[in-house]
């Protein structure tokens, strides 16, 4: 097998193959393979192969964008900052993703004319895979803005310049919001919030938003897609499995009794609440912290068998790394939308007191948190981000933060730094992580989480964490 890189309909095939026929100018084939660090990702398509025609790889604006362009199949449909640098090496800064309505890190007073200037200027995204959303106070907001201090040059106090990782446009029946703030799943933006009674019209109405914003903003399109446009977008982001279907170090993912990879992803059953920790669950389901499930029973015994080879030490070290996910506690502690909401200081969880959709890894319900990730004293070191200064109107209060998060979709006070928890799976295929690109690795991701509620794990403890990671 050879490894080839291919450029069709604006899309960036990565796979493993040893021809390379016609017939992927137009589909690509269902599970094509995606390599990675660690593995191979692949996506089941409900419908069969990828239509690579549809409106979702079209340009519908006037930038040279389409939707595929930040969608990347082989980066889980978000994009990778090592695949994203590659694609300004290899095209000098000219692709189409490399915009400055939001691609650079600021949309004025830089210099795009050379390539060392959109070098420059493109840095978060090259680096980080960060774009710049640029978002409005909200009229009435409980907090004004004091300062802000972007080393980029971007300061505006109106409107802030924020910057974050694209989410994948894939495994998308297992939201509960949309958008790192959630604002396409809000009254405030006219969306629908999505609830266990209107599931799934509302995601799918959210969905087709999302879609219209993206091509009048991202796309900057003149004229808004068409109702049949946003819908076949729709339904071919909601006919996409992804996940990781091979590692390196074991082989497929679902043999010998385990349930890894994208086909099993499709059947995993799902609803709104399904697994709640704070007792929303609509049928009143006792939570589980056993979330995932993937590598038991035969898959175990496997590992027995070999563990004196290489695929039986990194079988253990994946087992150990689920069992660390489902059991070791954490106590939580300062997590604004989870502490506060229940009026404990100290909640005795797990990885799955956040991270609660069975074998998806999200939170089954809209419940944005802040656990410390747009911190000015994020122990993940953030100083590529601006300062943003808040003074709360009613008692004078200050904070500052990298990104106010959800309070710039509510105007609200107690959502600062407020995010929704991401579908797990596909991690491999798409670092960095957390909605500000701070954590360059899975290790670096769980040892933020080693730090800041004091977990206790033990370096081989934090490898066999990341391991796990890494096949879902």
């Amino acid at each position: 097998m050879v490894k080839f890189r291919l450029w069709l309909s604006g899309v960036l095939l990565l796979g493993l193959t040893t021809v390379v026929s016609a017939e992927p100018e137009t589909m690509l084939p269902n599970l094509f393979p995606f390599p990675n660090s660690t593995g191979v990702l692949k996506t089941f398509n409900a419908t069969g192969k990828l239509d690579l025609t549809g409106p979702f790889f079209q340009n519908l604006g006037t930038n040279g964008r389409s939707c595929a362009s930040c969608h990347q199949p082989g980066d889980a449909w978000s994009v990778s900052a090592e695949h994203v640098d590659d694609r300004f090496e290899r095209s000098h800064g000219q692709d189409p993703i490399f915009r400055p309505n939001d691609g650079s890190n600021c949309d004025h007073d830089i210099e795009t004319s050379t390539v060392e200037g959109r070098r420059n200027a493109y840095s978060l995204l090259r680096t980080r895979g960060l774009f710049r959303i640029a978002l409005a106070v909200p009229a009435g907001a409980e907090f004004d803005v004091v300062s802000v201090k972007n080393p980029y040059g971007c300061s505006e106090m109106n409107t802030l310049s924020t910057y974050r990782r694209p989410l994948p446009s894939t495994n998308l029946r297992f939201l509960s919001t949309v958008m790192w703030d959630g604002r396409e799943s809000s009254t405030q933006t006219g969306t629908k919030p999505i609830t266990f009674a209107t599931n799934p019209s509302d995601l799918l109405a959210d969905l087709a938003h999302q879609a219209l914003d993206a091509t009048l903003g991202h796309a900057q399109a003149s004229t808004p897609p068409t109702a049949e446009q946003q819908k076949k977008i729709v339904d071919f982001e909601m006919a996409l499995t992804t996940a990781q279907a091979i590692d390196f170090g074991v082989g497929a993912l679902d043999v010998h009794g385990a349930s890894g990879g994208p086909v099993i992803l499709a059947t995993q059953p799902f609803y709104i609440g399904i697994n709640d920790p704070l007792g929303l669950n609509p049928f009143q389901t006792p939570f589980t912290p056993v979330v995932f499930s993937l590598f038991t029973n035969h898959w175990a015994h496997a590992a027995a068998h070999d563990h004196h080879g290489h695929h039986g030490n990194r079988r253990a070290s994946i087992l150990r790394g689920q069992e660390l996910f489902n059991s070791h506690p954490i106590n939580i502690t300062g997590v604004g939308g989870l502490n506060d909401a229940m009026g404990l200081p100290l909640i005795k969880g797990t990885c799955g007191t956040c991270h609660d959709s069975f074998n998806v890894g999200n939170h089954s319900e809209s419940v944005p948190l802040n656990i410390g990730i747009a911190d000015v004293t994020n122990p993940l070191e953030v100083h590529y981000l601006p300062v943003i200064t808040l003074r709360n109107k009613a008692d004078g209060t200050e904070v500052s933060t990298t990104d106010p998060g959800r309070a710039l979709i509510t105007g609200k006070w107690a959502d600062i730094g407020k995010f929704k928890g991401p579908i797990l799976r596909g991690l491999a295929a798409r670092a960095p992580y957390f909605h500000n690109g701070s954590a360059s690795t899975l290790k670096e991701t769980v040892e933020f989480y080693n730090i800041r509620f004091s977990m206790g794990l033990t370096h081989h403890e934090i490898t066999d964490l990341a391991a796990f990671l890494s096949t879902l």
